[in-house]
């Protein structure tokens, strides 16, 4: 097998890769209307950094992989206006807890998808993109963890003590 070859993506990569990338995308709006929901300064900043130095530093390093590779782009939503929280009405806004809950449903999510793609790829400069993507992902799990408890958001579940 030449050089040439042994780099071309197989199936399973090209397959999760856009798929990787459309959910992303897709997150990424979902990011912008959770933080017009935000009224806690201190989730609005952390959701913020999420967003820019999280996903949306993901979202580019994707595409520019599925580009260089001579892959078609999945779609992307439309970007979200900023609104003010105040301005969305109380019965149709999200509440800090559950916009803190959906972020580390999708942190959790994104460090399993992670992971699988680390396990079928055979390209080195995938695993380590997306190692570092699970390791950066783990760390915004943390620091929202360590946010839900000091605002008394986490729910525990019940202990067994039998």
């Amino acid at each position: 097998m030449n050089s040439k070859e042994e780099e071309a993506l197989h199936a399973g990569e090209v397959y999760n890769l856009w798929s990787y990338l459309y959910n992303t995308k897709c997150f990424c709006v979902t990011m912008q209307v959770l933080i017009n929901h935000t009224g806690d300064n201190d989730l609005k900043v952390l959701l913020e950094d999420v967003l820019e130095n999280g996903f949306t530093q993901e979202e580019q390093q994707v595409e520019t992989l599925l580009k260089e590779t001579g892959i078609r782009l999945p779609p992307a939503p439309p970007d979200r206006p900023n609104v003010e929280t105040q301005d969305i009405p109380a019965g149709a806004r999200f509440n800090d807890p559950e916009i803190a809950a959906l972020v580390q449903k999708e942190l959790i999510a994104g460090r399993m998808t992670s992971s699988y793609i680390i396990g079928i790829s055979f390209q080195e400069k995938l695993r380590t993109m997306f190692e570092e993507f699970n390791t950066q992902k783990e760390e915004y799990e943390l620091k929202l963890l360590k946010l839900t408890k000091e605002k008394g958001w986490i729910v525990y579940p019940p202990i067994n003590t039998k």
